[in-house]
Parts: C-alpha cells; sequence; structure tokens
C-alpha cells in the first residue's frame, strides 16, 4: 500500500474512536499520529498526555510542550512513578512490562473519567522486530495502536511527517532512560539521573544521536557509525568529563548506535 493509501487507512480508523486519549512524548511516532489525529477528530475529543518521570529526558517536555500547542490540541502531563513498583525497579527482562501498565493504567483512567472512548499508543510495525513486553500491557488494557494497524513503518513515519511538515520529521528516536541499564542491574534515579547527563553532555558536543549504556562504572557509547571518527578526535575531553561524571571506564561501541542493543543477549541466549 502506498503512503497516501496509509494515511488515509490511519485517519479512518481514527475517525472511528470518535475520542481519543493519545500517549505522546513528542517523539517522531507520537507527534505524527497527534497531528493526523487532529484532523479527523474535534478537539474536544483529543487529548494528549505525556508521562513524566525519572525514565523520560526532563528536555523533552519543553519540546512536548510545544509540539501540542503548535498542532494545536489539548495537552495534559502527568506524574508516572515506575521506580515505586519493585517489579521495574528490579530490571527483570519483563521490565517494560510493568511499565507500560502504570502508563497505560492512568492513560485508561484519564479517558473513563473524561468519558473518551479509546487510549491510543504510536507503536508502529517496525517494533514488532524488537523484544517489546509491553505489548501484553497493552492487550491488557485495550489499547490502540492505529499506526501498527495502519502499517506504518518507522520509515515511512519520517517520510510522511517530513511531507506534513512536522518539525519532527528527523528527530533522533527516542527511548526510554532505562533501556540503558542491563536486565538484572537495580534501577534507581540516581541511576537514570547520570545516564541521561552523560547523554546530555555528548549532544552538546555534537552527537545528537547517541545512547549511553551504563554498566556500573563502565559506559558503554553507542553513536552512528559516520559520527564515530568524530567521537574519537574528541575523546579524550568525552573521557575526562564522563570519569568526573563518575564512570571508571569509557568505551566506544564499534558496532555503532542500534535499537535495543541491550535485547541482543536475551536474542543469543535464546539461539
Amino acid at each position: 500500500m502506498s503512503l497516501t493509501g496509509k494515511l488515509t487507512k490511519l485517519k479512518r480508523e481514527i475517525l472511528n474512536y470518535h475520542s481519543c486519549v493519545l500517549a505522546f512524548s513528542g517523539g517522531v511516532d507520537s507527534t505524527f499520529l497527534l497531528k493526523a489525529a487532529s484532523q479527523v477528530l474535534p478537539k474536544n475529543r483529543l487529548l494528549a498526555v505525556t508521562a513524566l518521570s525519572e525514565t523520560y529526558p526532563q528536555e523533552e517536555l519543553v519540546l512536548a510542550r510545544k509540539i501540542a500547542r503548535s498542532i494545536g490540541v489539548a495537552h495534559k502531563v502527568i506524574r508516572t512513578h515506575e521506580l515505586s513498583d519493585r517489579n521495574f525497579s528490579r530490571n527483570p527482562i519483563q521490565r517494560c512490562y510493568y511499565c507500560k501498565k502504570e502508563l497505560f493504567t492512568k492513560l485508561r483512567a484519564i479517558a473513563r473519567r473524561q468519558r473518551f472512548h479509546t487510549v491510543a499508543d504510536a507503536s508502529t510495525i517496525s517494533d514488532r522486530s524488537d523484544f517489546r513486553p509491553g505489548t501484553k500491557a497493552k492487550i491488557e488494557l485495550k489499547v490502540r495502536s492505529p499506526l501498527q494497524e495502519a502499517g506504518f513503518s518507522k520509515e515511512e513515519i519520517r517520510r510522511a511527517s517530513k511531507q506534513l511538515r512536522l518539525s519532527t520529521w528527523n528527530k533522533p528516536s527516542l527511548a526510554c532512560l532505562a533501556s540503558r541499564i542491563p536486565y538484572g542491574t537495580r534501577i534507581s534515579a540516581g541511576l537514570l539521573s547520570k545516564v541521561n547527563n552523560a547523554e546530555r553532555y555528548l549532544k552538546e558536543n555534537g552527537f545528537s544521536e547517541v545512547r549511553v549504556r551504563d554498566y556500573n562504572g563502565l559506559c558503554r557509547i553507542e553513536v552512528p557509525q559516520n559520527d564515530i571518527p568524530a567521537f574519537i578526535r574528541k575523546r579524550a575531553r568525552i573521557v575526562d568529563r564522563l570519569k568526573r561524571m563518575g564512570y571508571n571506564y569509557v568505551t566506544l561501541d564499534l558496532q555503532g548506535l542500534r535499537s535495543g542493543s541491550m535485547n541482543e543477549v536475551l536474542k543469543r541466549k535464546r539461539e
């Protein structure tokens, strides 16, 4: 199906919702979905909700608010408390299930109070290729994924976003900060803050796409392969700064940036 055909299918599906509470991070996928929904649903029947917690980079909230305002959609910010759930903070391989359950339960409560019919998220067909235990929570709480249902991949969403002149069309992908911590390592607010500060420093030094994976005193840094030479040129300054942040060892992953790299060990175990 063509991109135009998928967009038509997406809008038709959203129109059938009648009203919708949308999980909105301000990233590429959720911004595209919010824009599409705003074109078919009345303003009083669409609500974008951003969940603020230690797992969400604080600087992203400013951008999420700006995007919702530019699209002209009502926007609500809530607090979620994943770290209060021991099932989440002990960081099992099903961690994302507990995170999504916390989020979707709150979104479902908002929808019930305001008499909105549907809760939706911005999952895509590309997400099916990775380990996504949060899908179970989505099914349990009857959350819809219209982008997935319309057959959109992440690359197609970027192309469609560019056509719609959305500022996020080439924005680096977002990911929960907890995804930087190896399974089995306890997650704390301090650890998440440390990772966030390290990534913020690297972004300020020209690496717009970066992941800092934390291994108890050692960090494994991922940047796109094309950025590796620039990283190496700046290595002395980077190592000095990250050591002052508390890392004993600073390493660069020569495979480069890739989504879900913490799940690679799970795949090897299954093999």
